[in-house]
């Protein structure tokens, strides 16, 4: 009889064990959390935040969207009002440190130098780098509408414009003293485009991957890597990804032109697309990033935990990791996050519970 209960036991638990949650057995490369750079007066609670919330979490890279608030010397015209300073940014660089997190400082390069009917600081200073100035800035901005509108770009064959940007991008990374740089590259709409004096009429994928082998060798001059999101180098139609998470304009074909030793942030909101296996298997280092959704970034973590453990030798150092992305000023997810101010609509899909949901303090 007892050797009966024993078989039975035994049994039962090999039962049990095949339906517990599985085990990650190794540890994620980069735990990361992507959201804009603090205003001036957020930045004391914003450092409590990084001491309170990502260091207990084990964060180990932040990646701040700053674009143009700093106090750029190279380049005071392009500064937003009320930017933080190099002393302010320097406490940020202090407290990383103190938690050894990697701080990643984006600038958005190429696409995004709009938003809905604003026109960003570096084409509204240099009117001339505009890859498509016969577009103008609606009064009342709408989607669709018949300039194909969604945010404009800077050209990238423009022969000025990268002595502009690189002196931002070099003063930067000296500020937040940085080993990589995020240049965004996100949702180009506008390149190549036929009315372009200098590029129109070009491949639109080669265009593409010639800014980013730009951007990358002025980078590694100073030992830096590139980094950028992912959705330009997806193809949108077959794939049924569409024309936000991946590309209608044949910017897709740049996956096989593009340096191998870039960073791929691999965005889906939507839905938990298994593309990072798409990007290791083009040779690419690729972190996965939810935003809102807190059972889509469970399982995107699952995938990222799955792809590591059963991955040949050459192909596991590829999958890196998470990176949870906050599309708010950091006033207002810190706001969501300690259920201040106004409850939103929607309680359960936030980008604070996708965050808590993937990360456990």
């Amino acid at each position: 009889m007892k050797k009966l209960f024993a078989l039975l036991w035994v049994v039962c638990s090999s039962i049990s064990c095949c339906f517990a949650k599985p085990q990650p057995t190794d540890t994620l490369p980069v735990r990361g959390f992507c959201i804009a750079a603090p205003r001036v007066d957020g930045l004391p609670v914003f450092l409590k935040f990084i001491e309170t919330e990502l260091a207990p979490r084990h964060i180990n890279t932040l990646v701040l969207r700053v674009d143009f608030n700093y106090q750029f010397k190279s380049h005071p015209e392009l500064r937003d009002p009320g930017s933080l300073s190099e002393q302010e940014v320097k406490q940020l660089v202090q407290t990383c440190k103190k938690y050894h997190i990697r701080l990643i400082p984006q600038i958005n390069l190429l696409g995004h130098q709009s938003w809905a009917g604003i026109t960003g600081n570096l084409l509204k200073v240099y009117p001339d780098f505009d890859e498509t100035p016969w577009v103008k800035m609606p009064v009342k901005y709408e989607w669709p509408n018949p300039d194909g509108l969604y945010c404009k770009s800077y050209c990238p064959l423009h022969p000025g414009v990268h002595k502009i940007v690189f002196e931002l991008v070099d003063e930067i990374c000296d500020a937040f003293e940085s080993t990589a740089f995020h240049a965004g590259m996100d949702e180009v709409f506008y390149i190549g485009e036929e009315k372009c004096p200098r590029c129109g009429g070009k491949d639109k994928a080669e265009l593409y991957a010639g800014e980013v082998w730009t951007i990358r060798n002025h980078l590694e001059q100073k030992g830096r890597q590139l980094w950028i999101w992912g959705d330009r180098l997806l193809e949108g139609k077959t794939t049924g990804l569409g024309a936000w998470e991946a590309s209608m304009n044949n910017t897709h074909r740049a996956v096989d032109l593009v340096p191998k030793d870039i960073m791929i942030c691999d965005w889906h909101y939507e839905r938990p697309d298994k593309t990072p296996v798409y990007f290791a298997m083009k040779g690419l280092s690729v972190i996965t990033c939810p935003w809102r959704m807190p059972e889509n970034a469970k399982l995107q973590l699952k995938d990222m935990y799955d792809y590591r453990n059963s991955a040949t030798k050459e192909m596991k150092p590829r999958f890196q990791g998470m990176m949870q992305t906050v599309w708010s000023d950091a006033g207002s997810f810190l706001d969501e996050f300690y259920g201040r101010g106004k409850p939103q609509k929607d309680t359960l899909n936030t980008s604070a519970n996708c965050f808590r949901a993937i990360f456990a303090k």
